[in-house]
């Protein structure tokens, strides 16, 4: 079972995203927040793997909450829910620690993937935000070497389907280590922070499709 939580400041949409993800047997609703403030002080008591979090919200955003929540449980899974808004927002959720983006007009099946994706350890955008953010992105380095080997191009496509350490390993009869290195050398070449900028970057770079 996979424990969540929401934060959101609209009632309605609290309420109905509570409703929509009641139906998914695999996920649990732990509670939800009006506020980022509410969620935070209730935290440490929570036993959850994921958040859904709204950015824009009254008083603590969803990128300041964020923050706050990941210092105090560094292994915490963000999953954003919004409107478009600002490119700005998208790039600092994600140095915020943010695993992946959904849109509050997405269906059941995409919510529920989005949440089993990223607790399996992957990352989720719904693709008119991952379009969105790719075409403002800042690329990174063509230089030569900074190029990407066959495998490492591989393990990319495989990260930016979401698929797990351990998935890939046995996707590409590699051991773990071996994924994790490869992970470790593409970060390092594309100048990305974590796996959320490297997915923005592997589509703009054209190392993998929208």
């Amino acid at each position: 079972m996979i424990n969540v939580a929401i934060v959101d400041d609209h009632e309605l949409f609290r309420e109905g995203l509570v409703l929509v993800l009641d139906q998914i047997d695999e996920i649990n609703i732990v509670k939800d927040y009006c506020s980022g403030n509410e969620f935070l002080s209730d935290l440490d008591n929570l036993n959850i793997d994921i958040v859904l979090m709204d950015i824009k919200m009254e008083g603590l955003n969803g990128i300041e909450t964020t923050q706050k929540a990941k210092a105090i449980k560094p292994d915490l899974k963000v999953i954003a829910v919004t409107m478009f808004v600002e490119d700005s927002y998208y790039m600092q959720m994600i140095q915020a620690g943010a695993h992946g983006f959904v849109l509050k007009k997405a269906g059941k099946y995409e919510l529920g993937q989005a949440i089993m994706e990223v607790y399996k350890g992957g990352n989720y955008f719904s693709q008119e935000i991952l379009q969105k953010m790719a075409l403002s992105a800042i690329g990174g380095t063509n230089s030569k070497e900074n190029q990407l080997s066959n495998r490492e191009i591989e393990v990319l496509q495989l990260i930016c389907k979401g698929l797990s350490t351990k998935e890939i390993a046995e996707s590409l009869f590699l051991s773990q280590k071996t994924v994790e290195v490869h992970r470790s050398n593409i970060l390092r070449k594309s100048e990305q922070k974590n796996i959320a900028q490297l997915v923005i970057w592997a589509v703009k770079n054209n190392y993998t499709s929208i």
